[in-house]
């Protein structure tokens, strides 16, 4: 009976790890995958970037609308 138990305890343990490893390997090839088509990086930066130019926009319409109420 102790026998079993060690081996089912083993056995267990095995499973768990090797489950793990398989998650993380899979995990590690999404990751480099994405890094590689530079979805993430790249996308990021464009809405950042076109984010910026939007700002800069509304401000420059503010600005102008603001000038335009002075002279009125």
């Amino acid at each position: 009976m102790d026998g079993m138990m060690g081996y089912s305890i083993i056995g267990s343990i095995g499973g768990f790890v090797i489950t793990l490893l398989i998650i993380l390997l899979i995990v590690g090839i999404v990751v480099l995958i994405l890094n590689k088509t530079g979805y993430v990086v790249s996308r990021d930066n464009e809405r950042i970037v076109k984010m910026e130019k939007d700002i800069e926009d509304i401000k420059k319409t503010v600005e102008d609308i603001k000038s335009k109420l002075e002279e009125i």
